[in-house]
């Protein structure tokens, strides 16, 4: 029974309808050794950029709970002036995959340059507005007097980076969309390291440098940024790359690429809105609990983002695979790889899931040095241990459904889900339950399980495999 279960979960054959396959098909080896080779640099990435964030953490983490809290506070507003580029970036990852699908090398240049020419425009009008309304960005995110000001000069500092890395987002996201994934993975691991060496110099003050502490890690940032820029810059201007700058197709805007990017990206745009009111309200419910109770859920998050990044990485590959797959008018495909992926994710999260669970106070340790916070951290990483599970999975199918178009379905899950279960939830259980901080997370449980119920329902129909771009 147990080695029939366990065939079933993961072979290919039991994974689409017998009424959508076509012939010729791979075979499991193929398909599993494909979606790996698309899937490793993209996950990898992720969890790398993740890695890094949770290093600044625990840099910064040495100046104390104050230090922590200004710098957890501004990823929201981070977020939020990229919600535009992000969403963007949706569109472009879906519409060069399909092309590469058709092997449509002159539409994916045209895809690729309106959206650079889009991007850029995008970049420094939000940018702009957000260096400008860096403080109400921060109290409407709920920064308090004890670090508004840290927040503020962090924040400013890392929207100047911004310029540089929304416009390296999108050319990752067509690199992707192409298949090219190793490209991302090249130009944030420059970023990364360069990041966490002038961390090291910058923060506290090493082999000569001042110490700037909060201030110091922005800059870090922001320079690993620019050398992102430019090293994503020089992937599309290489002739051998499907997709490249060299090639003479012009840049003027035509309405019939401009429609199928934004067919896509639009939907994405007002799922970003719905994902990113709902973080800022849920960030005000806990920052009201006080400085260590926020301290150790600005920890905890830089904990479950690991979970986050493993699955954003493969639902990564997934887009790129199943737009390719319809581009070449093989939904059976699609559909394949969507759940290999969402296999493979949940394989790894099983072992991530136990690592968190048994190493818990460690874990909590590697960031902070002060008791209430381990202690509180502790309780949290129970609920993250089981989020891990859930979350993997959604985060997949969401990918997959976006590579195949189905935008609309997702933002109305990022509504639901983030936008009101989220926060309703998290405040009936933070507040009049009295369960404080483990309220909010069991709010964020009960998104992620409702998320990931709705997603599967949705892909194991076909109706998303018959949408057009």
């Amino acid at each position: 029974m147990t080695v029939s279960l366990f065939h079933r979960f993961y072979a290919t054959e039991y994974m689409v309808p017998a009424g959508l396959r076509q012939s010729p098909f791979p075979s499991d080896r193929q398909i599993y050794r494909q979606d790996f080779a698309m899937a490793w640099p993209s996950t990898v990435e992720s969890v790398l950029i993740s890695l890094v964030s949770a290093v600044d953490t625990m840099m910064v983490g040495g100046l104390g709970s104050a230090a922590i809290s200004a710098v957890g506070i501004c990823a929201q507003p981070r977020l939020l002036t990229l919600a535009v580029i992000i969403s963007l970036n949706v569109g472009v990852t879906a519409v060069v995959a399909r092309r590469k699908g058709e092997n449509n090398e002159a539409g994916a240049i045209r895809c690729l340059k309106q959206a650079l020419a889009i991007s850029v425009i995008l970049t420094f009008l939000v940018c702009g507005l957000a260096f400008t309304f860096a403080e109400p960005l921060l109290i409407l995110a709920g920064a308090e007097g004890e670090y508004l000001g840290l927040s503020l000069q962090y924040l400013r500092i890392i929207i100047i980076g911004l310029l540089f890395y929304a416009v390296t987002l999108t050319i990752n996201a067509a690199q992707r969309g192409a298949g090219n994934t190793k490209v991302a993975l090249r130009t944030n691991l420059a970023a990364n390291l360069i990041n966490l060496v002038f961390n090291y110099l910058l923060i506290n003050g090493h082999g000569g440098f001042p110490r700037l502490e909060v201030a110091g890690a922005a800059i870090a940032t922001a320079l690993g940024n620019l050398v992102a820029f430019a090293m994503a810059l020089a992937s599309i201007l290489n002739p051998k790359c499907f997709i490249n700058l060299r090639n003479p197709i012009s840049w003027r805007f035509e309405k019939n690429v401009v429609a199928s990017i934004t067919k896509v990206s639009s939907s994405a745009l007002a799922e970003q809105f719905f994902l990113r009111f709902g973080m800022l309200t849920f960030t005000r419910l806990v920052s009201g609990l006080g400085t260590v109770p926020y301290a150790t859920h600005v920890v905890c998050m830089n904990i479950m983002n690991l979970s986050f990044s493993l699955g954003d990485g493969l639902g990564t590959a997934a887009s790129a695979l199943v737009g390719q797959s319809l581009g070449a008018r093989r939904p059976d495909l699609a559909m394949i790889y969507g759940k290999v992926t969402q296999r493979m994710a949940f394989t790894a999260a099983l072992i991530m899931a136990g690592t968190f669970l048994l190493g818990r106070f460690a874990i909590i340790r590697l960031f902070i040095d002060e008791e209430p916070v381990i202690a509180l951290g502790g309780r949290v990483m129970i609920i993250i241990a089981l989020i891990c599970l859930i979350q993997t999975t959604q985060v997949v199918l969401a990918g997959s459904l976006r590579g195949a178009g189905d935008t609309a379905f997702v933002a109305l899950l990022a509504l639901l889900g983030l936008t009101i279960v989220r926060p309703v939830a998290a405040y009936l259980l933070c507040y009049p339950a009295g369960l404080g901080l483990i309220g909010a997370w069991f709010g964020l449980l009960a998104d992620q399980l409702l998320r990931m119920v709705l997603l599967t329902w949705r892909f194991q129909g076909d109706s998303w495999t018959k949408i057009k771009l």
